[in-house]
């Protein structure tokens, strides 16, 4: 008996992940991707073309390659750790290609429409137009997989900027920046503290006259290269500081950090303290950003009162003679082809989990993506397509209605507390915790009791280590072999893209004794199986 049929709309690592997760569990999927190839987001492109992701040339991840990966293939050991787009492509095609995906995918097809059908209470099935070549058919699907990303839809608040209309340079969002050449010897303000504004400051800063960045609250910096020269996220992002994090008080959390961060410049003196404490609002990323503030290759500056036909008059009520605008501003979650049905979507993009619409009468509709990890976005994808496609199969239950709007509404009020009120923190998941939250759905969280007392070795370094994907493939459906081995062997691959100059003299041996160490690895293993089963 043939499966249910699936459709996957976009061939980002979102949409990959979902083809594949369709594969596991006997569905058949078909990816819709509007565009030619794959890759999504991390496929580069010179023009920009409506309704697709895009990215600058230089771009380049912010969380390093083993927290990263698909959870069943890990990136290749001589990959670096913090990888360019054009990597990252190649990763996805080495990963299409070992899970034969690509015949699954049908390019230059773009999904005009998702409507329920008539019957939809009683077999939870969909009418999808498809419009290729300029054709449009009709096909009828079991479920939907919507893995459009973020990134497609540029914010461009241009009413929130008295003078804009009469200003005489250029305008552009960061989603039409490509390269920093046709920039020089402009003077230029970049409108936006997150990831891309600081990049772009920091890029467009070697070839312009001035570079000035603007911000309205200001921003913890994050740097890649965490102590002793690891990659950030394999050093936080462990289950060991997920516990503590739950113990330990938020104000605690916050002063260590901000210290931390502090330590390598001072936020203060370099003009962007923000006016929130570290884990109300999401940080940026940035190993450079310090150092083009302190060469003066950029000035910070608050946020602009209004433009002139030449300059931007700032709330300080300092102003600069500027050339070219670049809004760093974000964007707009939208998804165009669904039908407007309040019980698909309401205006607050209601979704449990960030999964499923919690009012539709059968459970065929899941976003796969739509979320914002402090942490990768494939490891969180592809779970989410892993629980997705056991709902479709019905191998997995959703919860009442009523249970999954209080879910939503009690992450929501927590989020609101805990966060700035704005679109950026509105879909924001703690990486560890989200993970785990899912991976409990579908019975695949590792359990460190039982590894302890079978396995203390890998125990150690499930607890102890980095949070990696391949933790959630050790057991339960989609349990893969390779997992221990990953596990295991992780920090070898972090290692060696790093040492292409082997050292003659070796590294000083330790004051501490080896059983000392592992005494006090073991009771503190024990104090934190403690706290998780209590």
């Amino acid at each position: 008996m043939p499966g249910k049929k699936v459709a996957v709309i976009g061939a980002g690592v979102s949409g990959l992940s979902a083809i594949k997760s369709c594969l596991e569990e006997g569905l058949e999927p078909t990816c819709f991707e509007r565009s030619y190839d794959i890759g999504g987001l991390w496929r580069y492109e010179e023009k920009t073309e409506g309704g697709r992701p895009s990215i600058y040339k230089s771009a380049a991840s912010n969380t390093s390659k083993e927290m990263t990966a698909y959870s069943d293939y890990p990136f290749p050991d001589h990959y670096p750790n913090y990888l360019h787009n054009s990597k990252i492509l190649e990763y996805l095609r080495m990963y299409t290609e070992q899970f034969h995906l690509m015949k699954y995918i049908q390019f230059l097809s773009k999904v005009c429409s998702v409507r329920k059908r008539s019957d939809f209470s009683s077999t939870g099935q969909w009418d999808v137009v498809v419009e290729t070549q300029g054709n449009q058919e009709t096909y009828v699907f079991d479920g939907i997989m919507v893995c459009t990303g973020l990134y497609s839809d540029p914010f461009l608040p241009l009413q929130n900027f008295s003078g804009i209309k009469r200003f005489k340079g250029q305008y552009i969002h960061s989603w039409d920046y490509k390269t920093p050449e046709k920039f020089q010897g402009k003077r230029i303000i970049v409108v936006g503290i997150g990831n891309s504004g600081a990049d772009l400051a920091v890029e467009l800063s070697h070839v312009a006259a001035q570079v000035f960045l603007s911000t309205r609250r200001g921003a913890w910096i994050w740097n890649r290269v965490w102590d002793n020269g690891m990659p950030m996220d394999t050093s936080l992002f462990t289950r060991l500081n997920s516990v503590l994090i739950k113990v330990y008080p938020t104000f605690l959390i916050n002063r260590w950090a901000e210290k931390k961060l502090n330590t390598r410049f001072n936020h203060n003196i370099y003009g962007l303290q923000p006016r929130h404490r570290f884990l109300s609002h999401q940080a940026t990323f940035s190993d450079d950003l310090p150092n083009h503030i302190i060469s003066g290759r950029v000035l910070v500056k608050p946020n602009v009162r209004e433009f002139t036909e030449t300059s931007a008059i700032f709330e300080d009520g300092t102003e600069e003679d500027v050339d070219v605008i670049i809004f760093a501003t974000g964007y707009t979650l939208s998804f165009p082809f669904l039908e407007n049905d309040s019980t698909i979507m309401d205006n607050h993009h209601s979704m449990f989990k960030f999964v499923f619409p919690p009012q539709l009468e059968k459970p065929t509709l899941a976003f796969i993506g739509i979320l914002q990890p402090v942490g990768a976005t494939i490891p969180t994808s592809e779970l989410q397509s892993r629980w997705a496609v056991r709902v479709f199969k019905g191998l997995n239950k959703l919860p009442s209605v009523s249970d999954m709007m209080t879910d939503i509404t009690t992450r929501r009020t927590k989020t609101r507390k805990e966060f700035l009120n704005n679109p950026r923190d509105s879909h924001r998941v703690q990486y560890v915790d989200y993970m785990d939250e899912i991976a409990t759905e579908i019975g695949v969280k590792p359990s460190l009791f039982s590894l302890f007392l079978w396995d203390p070795k890998l125990a150690m370094e499930v607890l102890f280590g980095p949070c990696t994907p391949y933790q959630y493939r050790l057991q339960g459906p989609g349990k893969w072999h390779g997992a221990r081995e990953a596990i295991l062997t992780q920090r070898e691959r972090i290692i060696k893209p790093l040492r292409t100059r082997i050292l003659s003299c070796g590294q000083p041996s330790s004051s501490v004794p080896l059983w000392l160490k592992s005494i006090c690895a073991a009771f503190l293993f024990i104090v934190t199986l403690v706290i998780i089963q209590g």
